[in-house]
């Protein structure tokens, strides 16, 4: 790594471990490069004053929302009736994830 850099070795040494990141020699000197240029982006934003801007998220006006009604739902036995893989409130269905997960 160069000396110039804000990232001592250890430090970039410990990032790569918790990036789960191994480098070799060619590789370490691309990532610290990389690693250098997003701190720089971060020191660019850091100056941008964000205090007297607008905020970004929209409010929700309340008139805006659906009202909330309760409705009766599906009674058990109707259950029962829709399928015959229906056993002790469960449905059974086919398995769908394979060995691999």
């Amino acid at each position: 790594m160069d000396q110039n850099s804000k990232i001592t070795p250890e430090v970039f040494d410990n990032l790569l471990y918790l990036s789960r990141l191994s480098s070799n020699d060619s590789d370490t000197e691309s990532i610290a490069g990389q690693v250098s240029q997003i701190i720089e982006y971060f020191d660019i934003l850091k100056k941008y004053d964000v205090s007297t801007e607008a905020d970004d998220t929209a409010m929700i006006s309340e008139e805006l929302l659906r009202s909330d009604t309760i409705s009766a739902g599906i009674t058990q036995s109707d259950l029962k009736k829709m399928s015959s893989e229906y056993m002790d409130g469960y449905f059974r269905v086919p398995k769908v994830l394979g060995s691999g997960v």
